[in-house]
């Protein structure tokens, strides 16, 4: 009893002293296992020095994970002015009229247009109405600048975690292999093989799908000559994972262009979402993840939204991960019972081969 007393103990301390940081040994793990076959090239191709390799990969991972974020940075620095410039004539002469396509929105549309045209060129009534929302807002701007932050701080310790998985790889899947062949027998190597190909099916298509949108949206919104064209593509390949994401940041780009007199290039962004951005979720994605899961609809959305409230930013790529590597082994343990005839017994790929 003294000796279990013990190990528990043991085992609660562990974990409260990696709990903060179980988000990013998670993606870590993930981001080594979908990058695996690329870290094997290159120790191969630099005779199997995997400290150099791991450097390698580091570095490449860090500028695909960051780029992002140093492109976004730059397009807010170029545009602060111009917004600021834009807020302080709205305080000064109030909202221009609405559009009339506002009125012909069902159910509220001739309430809002109402209540906008009230308040339109009536900058002290945009005032007073502002000042109720004034702390609200700096309350989750405050908010948003913590989890961002905290965000960036766990990916850039993700990474940091990932050199050494990939450094020590070898001897971390041999243990791991050992381990599982002891809990679940002949069949733990093909659950484990499952759950592999699931993470770099899921990973890519989500990943691989959110990089190709954001990339189309922000050209297509360049093409149309929007300055914000890197934050809306950001925003897009943020959004990408959640179902119907990517039109609520192309569709109204479009409309106001529209409502702004550049008709030609509004209907260009609409097409540019219709016809490119959004064929490529439902081509390239579903291509992609079938290799690993076929993950449902509605695992999807939870995945995301519950990624989110569990993990925060970087939820949004590994909620539906863990779900789809769930799903996978469900389906797996359900058709092939440990100890059935006819139940595959291969063994997890090899670090130096895959």
């Amino acid at each position: 009893m003294l000796t279990l007393a013990v190990l528990a103990l043991l085992i609660v301390g562990c974990f409260l002293v990696l709990q903060p940081f179980i988000t990013a040994v998670v993606w870590a793990a993930i981001l080594c296992v979908t990058s695996w076959p690329l870290f094997a090239r290159l120790r191969k191709r630099f005779q199997r020095h995997d400290w150099f390799a791991a450097l390698l990969m580091l570095v490449l991972i860090t500028v695909a994970l960051f780029a992002p974020f140093v492109i976004v940075g730059a397009s807010l620095a170029d545009n602060a002015e111009a917004v600021a410039l834009w807020a302080r004539s709205v305080l000064e002469e109030g909202p221009p009229e609405p559009p009339i396509w506002v009125s012909e929105f069902p159910l509220v549309g001739d309430r809002v247009a109402a209540y906008w045209s009230g308040m339109a060129h009536d900058a002290p009534r945009l005032l007073a109405e502002l000042r109720q929302y004034i702390e609200p807002a700096r309350r989750i701007a405050l908010a948003s600048g913590v989890t961002v932050a905290g965000a960036l701080l766990q990916l850039a310790l993700s990474i940091l975690i990932a050199f050494f998985f990939f450094r020590d790889g070898d001897e971390i899947v041999g243990r791991l292999r050992t381990g599982i062949a002891r809990i679940a027998g002949d069949h733990g190597g093909h659950l484990a093989g499952v759950a592999v190909g699931t993470v770099r099916g899921v990973v890519l298509g989500i990943l691989g799908t959110a990089l190709v949108q954001g990339v189309l949206a922000g050209l297509g919104f360049w093409i149309a000559g929007i300055k914000a064209a890197p934050l809306l593509g950001f925003v897009t390949f943020l959004l990408s994972p959640v179902p119907i994401g990517p039109p609520l940041v192309w569709v109204p780009a479009g409309l106001w262009l529209i409502n702004s007199g550049e008709t030609g290039w509004g209907i260009f962004v609409l097409l540019w979402g219709v016809l490119v951005v959004s064929t490529i979720d439902n081509v390239i994605k579903p291509l992609i993840i079938s290799h690993g899961s076929d993950l449902p609809f509605v695992l999807v959305l939870l995945g995301v939204l519950g990624g989110v409230v569990a993990f925060g930013f970087i939820g949004v790529f590994l909620g539906p991960v863990l779900l789809a590597v769930g799903y996978a082994l469900l389906q797996e343990w359900a058709v092939h019972r440990p100890g059935s005839e006819g139940a595959p017994a291969s063994t997890i790929p090899r670090t130096g081969d895959d």
